[in-house]
């Protein structure tokens, strides 16, 4: 079997995946999304099991390496989580059924916005995995990861007014617009954000440099996976009847078209060094 470009590019996407502060978010957010009634022992047996094979997997890839925040609250918080719900009493039990999951975006929303104002974003340990260290106090590189880890505090937030509101005032868990389709959707643009944006900036810090490179990825790569996600909320709304017929082919549509116009400004977009 050959081991070709195709094979290198797939693990290299893999390896960039695994350092990014993305696997460190994936027990919240599995939480987030599973959460709900008769779903409380099974969201958090995946989340801290995550967590856990998270800084396992950490240490085997980079042996030595410190720990990270993020990999710290993750086992902490599920722990503590785990715990609560073993020793809790039945009312207790079905309070963590019903709101654990916006208990747990507040946390990681907590989590973000505390370590920005400790002046250290949590996305910043593992940017500097792969940043050379001369670049560490850059302003530039600094301010990538406070937008970053700033995006994904937002997103958290979103999720858990989304998920307060289902809870709180529609007294339903399992909403599909506030309990998954918002959720999700916050999640897929923090996630976009995060791959998008540092090429722009090593983009335009090379061009301040008057160095070559590639050119700055355009905002349609940020957009169009987030326009492709209406198409599959627009089949939802139609195969459990989240609404109206016409505003789930409303969205299809909606997002069929938009997907369409986004790529084709994409591949217009000169692709030269500057």
């Amino acid at each position: 079997m050959s081991h070709g470009p195709t094979d290198t590019a797939d693990t290299g996407r893999l390896s960039h995946l695994l350092d990014s502060p993305v696997i460190g978010m994936s027990p919240w957010i599995a939480m987030s999304v599973l959460v709900g009634p008769g779903r409380f022992e099974l969201a958090v047996a995946i989340a801290l099991a995550l967590a856990v094979v998270i800084v396992i997997a950490g240490r085997i890839r980079r042996p030595g390496s410190s720990f990270k925040i993020l990999e710290i609250s993750d086992v902490v918080f599920f722990v503590v989580l785990a715990i609560i719900g073993i020793f809790a009493s039945p009312g207790t039990h079905r309070w963590l059924e019903n709101y654990s999951g916006e208990v747990a975006n507040i946390a990681l929303m907590t989590i973000a916005l505390g370590s920005m104002a400790c002046r250290v974003p949590f996305t910043l340990q593992y940017a500097r995995e792969e940043v050379p260290r001369e670049f560490w106090s850059e302003p530039r590189f600094l301010r990538t990861n406070y937008y970053i880890t700033g995006a994904w505090g937002a997103a958290f937030a979103v999720a858990a007014i989304a998920g307060a509101y289902g809870d709180l005032v529609l007294h339903n868990s399992n909403n599909l617009w506030t309990g998954w389709i918002i959720q999700i959707g916050a999640i897929i643009a923090a996630l976009q954000f995060t791959q998008w944006y540092p090429d722009v900036a090593r983009a335009r810090a090379l061009r301040e440099r008057n160095l070559p490179g590639p050119a700055e990825p355009p905002l349609s790569s940020l957009l169009v996976p987030l326009a492709g996600y209406l198409t599959p909320v627009g089949i939802v709304v139609l195969a459990f009847g989240a609404g109206p017929v016409w505003l789930g082919v409303g969205l299809i549509v909606l997002g069929v078209v938009l997907v369409k116009s986004l790529s084709s400004g994409k591949e217009a977009e000169p692709e030269v060094s500057r």
